[in-house]
């Protein structure tokens, strides 16, 4: 098989750079070692910035998004059994955040690629990236078990943190950045409506808390827990009860409680690769970068990475130039490490650390007091939620 651009990886960087390749005319293949039926159900993300939220809606696949999706203005950040709301939309100048699940923008991505003809190839196994160093770049890889190969002008190496592509560049080409957290999130999905229309961050001295949603009937939790822990240990009782503890707040707020039909423990970590390419293979979303998501940028990080990526491609096939893809990492790992900035510091502002002491309870104390009566400060958070402009 031939392409001009083959796609490893269709998760949301790798299906939106496909759609925004095929707006423009430019040939790829997408491979993905999963069924269709597993990406469009495996839960993750569920936050949008406002610039991705734009970015589906111009490139017509946020029809749904803007019929089903939950747009916030604010969010609430909860201390001392008191809850403090910052208004991003009225500190950004009218900017939103959008709860839309991830797995819905993979479905709408596969939709569109498909009823426009593209070529998405599931359940995939064995696959190798070949010949981006010597400029004759080939995917290799087993379709129902026979031996295929793609080639094509260039690599997306979009599969992931635990995906081929990234390994496959030789040694001491990368610089790798880490930060490894002894915290993790237990993270459930309830039959619950929201207890609050928009977001509550939860400090508390057992741990942070998080409440957010997914739909108007199904609610989002999360509390904070060692990494080591075993979700075996955590009965739906003992869940619900520790939410309460830590989410408490004075007045007459309550919290909403049903039948919890998914759970699970995620570790947190910090990390960067340094360049996010080389030769004719181009590292974007996880298998680039991973943050902590206390922020929530992850997908939206994937989806910036891929808008620039392919404005890369656009010019290369316009012009044969290709000075905009020789400025892809310099480009990305601006937005990168400003988004791995503002993910640390919300983790450490609201989590509980192994090796803190009375010290570090009171300033995590004194922080958001800070952030939530300083106006400045409240604009600062604001802005980063939201999402930082776009890089050229």
């Amino acid at each position: 098989m031939r392409t001009q651009i083959g796609i490893v990886g269709a998760g949301p960087a790798g299906l939106m750079l496909a759609h925004l390749l095929q707006l423009q005319g430019i040939e790829c293949v997408v491979i993905e070692s999963r069924s269709r039926k597993y990406i469009e159900e495996r839960v993750r993300a569920g936050l949008l910035e406002q610039g991705t939220v734009d970015l589906l809606i111009e490139t017509g696949v946020g029809k749904r998004l803007q019929r089903e999706s939950l747009t916030h203005q604010g969010l609430e950040l909860r201390f001392n059994r008191r809850g403090h709301r910052i208004n991003m939309h009225e500190l950004t100048g009218g900017k939103n955040v959008t709860i839309y699940a991830q797995q819905e923008i993979i479905k709408d991505l596969v939709a569109a690629r498909l009823e426009a003809g593209g070529r998405i190839i599931f359940e995939v196994s064995d696959v190798t990236v070949h010949g981006f160093d010597n400029g004759k770049p080939s995917i290799r890889f087993r379709e129902n078990g026979e031996a295929r190969e793609l080639q094509c002008d260039y690599i997306a190496g979009c599969d992931g943190f635990h995906g081929v592509c990234r390994p496959s560049i030789p040694a001491g080409v990368l610089t790798e950045f880490e930060r490894v957290y002894s915290f993790g999130w237990l993270g459930i999905l309830a039959q619950a409506p929201p207890s609050s229309h928009e977001l509550v961050y939860t400090y508390h001295e057992r741990g942070f808390a998080l409440l957010t949603m997914r739909t108007p009937q199904i609610s989002r939790l999360y509390l904070q827990v060692p990494n080591d822990e075993d979700i075996e240990q955590w009965s739906d009782d003992r869940i619900w009860s520790e939410l309460r503890t830590r989410v408490a707040a004075e007045g007459n707020w309550k919290l909403n409680e049903g039948p919890i039909f998914q759970k699970g423990i995620a570790p947190l970590r910090s990390y960067v690769v340094e360049p996010m390419q080389y030769g004719k293979m181009f590292l974007a979303g996880d298998a680039a970068h991973i943050v902590p998501p206390t922020g929530a940028k992850g997908l939206n990080l994937a989806v910036a990475d891929v808008r620039i990526l392919a404005q890369g491609f656009v010019e290369f096939y316009a012009t044969g130039k290709t000075r905009h893809l020789e400025r892809y990492s310099e480009i990305c790992l601006r937005r990168v490490w400003k988004a791995q900035r503002f993910s640390w510091w919300m983790t450490n502002m609201l989590h509980l650390f192994d090796t803190d002491t009375a010290f570090d309870r009171r300033r995590q104390l004194a922080e958001l007091d800070y952030v939530t009566t300083s106006r400045a400060a409240m604009t600062s958070f604001a802005e980063n939620y939201v999402g930082l402009p776009w890089d050229e």
